[in-house]
């Protein structure tokens, strides 16, 4: 997603090559480069280095950069934990190598000096770290190939923000085309800088909840899709933060409120489109056999969709456009599964994971289902066609991390698409969430019971 820059020198702006980024380090118009490695959260972490030792280390043939890799084995709060298997106290806390994916390379516009590059992680002997979330992604792109399919993936985000602890709107703004100036004057900036960043938005609006935005991005591969996702989000906290606003990716930021990551796939085969829909009601055998793997599979891996407790009260709230049942439906919203678009261009919307999800891992857990239902040539079940909360004949959406955890680990299935390290390792991320979370007294124990208990 997003295309290389070919224009005069001093509009170097997005998505670079090489070559580019040497000149404008020559010209010092780059003195930093940010190597970044996606976390478990989909955050960007790593290490601002000095532009002319990034490109003598990549010119050496050498990892752009060193973290401790405790980056990719902690919670939310980045505190060292020792319950992991790639790292912990028993090891030291050691380091892990970060090659630069050189077709990442980008120049941040509103960061002026600074370039960008994602990385991978690499144990000492230049092994890919197996549970990084890039290479989980990418392993299950190569178990679709090997099927004889690629995806195509466009994303949409949901956020909501704040000012001052509180929503920037007070009303359901969807689809208005007038704002209050703070989210009008946010939205503008953010749709000048994000193209500018080598990230092309499809469209922007505001939603149903006050002080609620959707983004949505144009179809592309996988992983740049992914890549891109991170940058934005990196974007929107950078720009709100500028303007003394908040954005929140939490996935129920207030009682009643969710905000979702969406997910639009669809399948090539041979490079042309495998969900291709005609005028009657019969699908495509390949889109039936991904449904049905979809909603056979996925709530076995929902960690890796809905990976916080707050997570699941997106799912709490009947008709909130967050699904509670694993079923399926022609453009019906209500639905886990939406079967949308038209043609050549008809589309699965996977509407499980929410904003807080990281897209790697999410997409990672959509295709690993996908490639189950076309391996076991699954059937799918009827499709509903009304209301998808009343739907009682089908699975309920898990209830908390607690119940999805306890479907997660040690699942032969989950294994079975994904190795037992992969899972191990987000498990125990599950459960340290979890136990934290029944440590913490909360402010609704407080206001229900500090006088009346």
């Amino acid at each position: 997603m997003g295309s290389r820059h070919t224009g005069h020198e001093d509009s170097l702006a997005g998505l670079v090559s090489l070559e580019d980024l040497q000149a404008a380090v020559e010209r010092e118009d780059i003195t930093t480069v940010m190597a970044a490695v996606p976390d478990m959260l989909g955050r960007l972490q790593g290490k601002r280095l000095n532009a002319p030792i990034f490109l003598d280390r990549i010119a050496n043939g050498l990892t752009a950069s060193e973290a401790c890799a405790y980056i990719l084995a902690t919670n939310v709060g980045m505190d060292p934990l020792g319950a992991f298997d790639l790292t912990g106290w028993d090891k030291g806390f050691q380091d892990i190598g970060v090659v630069a994916d050189l077709d990442t390379l980008r120049i941040l516009p509103h960061q002026p000096g600074v370039a960008l590059v994602h990385g991978d992680a690499v144990h000492p002997d230049g092994a890919s770290v197996p549970i990084a979330p890039r290479h989980v992604l990418r392993t299950q792109l190569d178990h679709l190939a090997a099927l004889g399919f690629e995806a195509r993936v466009g994303l949409e985000s949901e956020f909501v923000l704040c000012e001052g602890g509180q929503p920037v709107a007070r009303h359901n703004l969807d689809y208005a085309l007038d704002h209050p100036p703070a989210l009008s004057d946010f939205i503008r900036c953010l749709e000048e800088v994000l193209p500018k960043s080598g990230v092309p938005v499809e469209a922007t609006k505001t939603e149903g909840a006050a002080g609620q935005v959707e983004v949505t991005f144009p179809y592309g591969p996988a992983l740049p899709a992914c890549d891109d996702y991170t940058v934005y989000k990196q974007t929107v906290r950078d720009l709100s933060r500028r303007r003394g606003l908040t954005a929140t990716f939490m996935a129920a930021p207030f009682t009643g409120v969710g905000s979702g990551l969406h997910i639009h796939l669809s399948l090539l085969k041979d490079g042309s489109p495998a969900f291709t829909t005609g005028a009657g009601e019969d699908l495509p055998e390949t889109m039936q056999h991904s449904i049905a793997g979809l909603l056979s599979a996925m709530p076995h891996l929902a960690p890796l969709y809905a990976p916080n407790p707050n997570s699941y009260k997106r799912y709490a709230t009947a008709h909130s456009f967050a699904p509670q049942y694993m079923n399926w439906g022609r453009d019906n919203r209500g639905c886990a599964v939406r079967v949308t678009g038209h043609g050549e261009g008809s589309r699965l919307e996977i509407r499980l994971p929410g904003a807080d999800a990281n897209p790697y891992l999410a997409l990672a857990a959509s295709l690993a289902a996908i490639v189950h239902g076309l391996t076991e040539e699954l059937t799918p079940p009827d499709p509903c066609r009304g209301d998808a909360y009343a739907d009682l004949q089908a699975p309920r959406v898990r209830r908390d991390l607690t119940e999805a955890v306890a479907y997660f680990d040690g699942s032969d299935l989950a294994e079975g698409l994904f190795g037992a390290g992969v899972v191990r390792h987000y498990a125990i991320a599950a459960h340290t969430e979890v136990a934290e979370h029944r440590r913490q007294v909360t402010d609704v124990e407080r206001e229900r019971g500090f006088e009346r208990a």
